[in-house]
């Protein structure tokens, strides 16, 4: 977990220089290097293609911010994976440009686009896997040999938390069908899936600011400038690390806690189950970090 001080600018925008310190920073505790490019020679080979799933479901105040993905893919090319390698995507690209985002499919360079552009699109066959039955982005089963889930962290009136795993239910065609029972234990079984366990490298929280209350949907009233990135090798402890920053938020406004609302992510048990990862909290390690 890094913390960063300095990175709201006096009229509230992110300044894209400390979260470069901040990624580099959380790559080097993630691989235990002390050396950012050694990092990320240890993620990933150049051969690699890297396809970093982000959230832009709720428009430029609560989507994965440009300001970190395009950040983040600018020092892995940095230190030595190609541009050409590397696409941010989500879903459509309408919601990729109302959040903020510059489409490019450039073949030479970083690209940022959907599954709804042209030449990508979803499988044409349904992958099954216990209760998950979907089409596929072609971005997760063709492009990627491997896949960063940058997701923004932030309160769910479902789920309780949307995080690193709920993120994958942009890679499919009908997320819509998976949000009974507060989501469980559809997260979990999708994130078990081939196409997403087989390719997932790490988990990377934007909590840089953090909607802990009346989410997914923006609220300014709730929503925390908190300057955070949770970085994780465990998408189950991720997300659960990512819970208990929303339970602290909750507590310090005088809320109820998740699990008093009836809106504990009991997916994370799931998950644990499943061995996808620990959710117990007194199992997890934090390490945390300052710039």
């Amino acid at each position: 977990m890094i913390k960063g001080t300095r990175v709201f600018r006096s009229a509230g925008e992110l300044d894209p220089a400390p979260i470069a310190e901040m990624v580099s920073l959380g790559i080097r505790h993630l691989t235990g290097t002390k050396d950012t490019g050694e990092g990320v020679a240890g993620l990933f080979g150049r051969a690699d293609r890297l396809a970093i799933k982000v959230n832009t479901i709720g428009g430029r105040e609560i989507s994965t911010r440009p300001e970190l993905s395009l950040t983040f893919a600018e020092v892995l090319i940095k230190y030595g994976l190609p541009g050409k390698n590397i696409v941010i995507w989500d879903r459509t690209n309408r919601e990729l440009r109302e959040a903020g985002y510059r489409l490019s499919d450039s073949p030479a360079g970083l690209k940022v686009l959907a599954t709804d552009t042209s030449g990508a699109g979803y499988e044409s066959e349904i992958f099954s896997h216990r209760s998950i039955a979907s089409l596929f982005s072609t971005i997760q089963t063709r492009f990627a040999t491997a896949s960063v889930s940058l997701a923004i962290l932030k309160d769910h009136g479902l789920a309780g938390v949307t995080a690193g795993m709920k993120n994958y239910f942009g890679a499919i065609h009908n997320p819509n069908k998976y949000h009974d029972s507060r989501c469980d234990p559809f997260i979990a079984e999708l994130f078990e899936s081939k196409p997403v366990r087989d390719k997932h490298k790490f988990s990377l929280l934007d909590a840089l600011i953090v909607q802990y209350h009346r989410g997914p949907s923006f609220h300014s009233r709730w929503a925390e400038r908190s300057g955070t990135l949770i970085f994780s090798f465990d998408p189950v402890a991720a997300d659960a690390v990512g819970w208990r920053l929303i339970e602290e938020l909750r507590a310090k406004k005088g809320l109820p806690s998740l699990r008093e609302e009836g809106r504990e992510p009991d997916y994370l048990s799931t998950a644990e189950k499943l061995g996808l990862g620990r959710a117990a909290q007194g199992s997890i390690e934090v390490v945390q970090d300052e710039i």
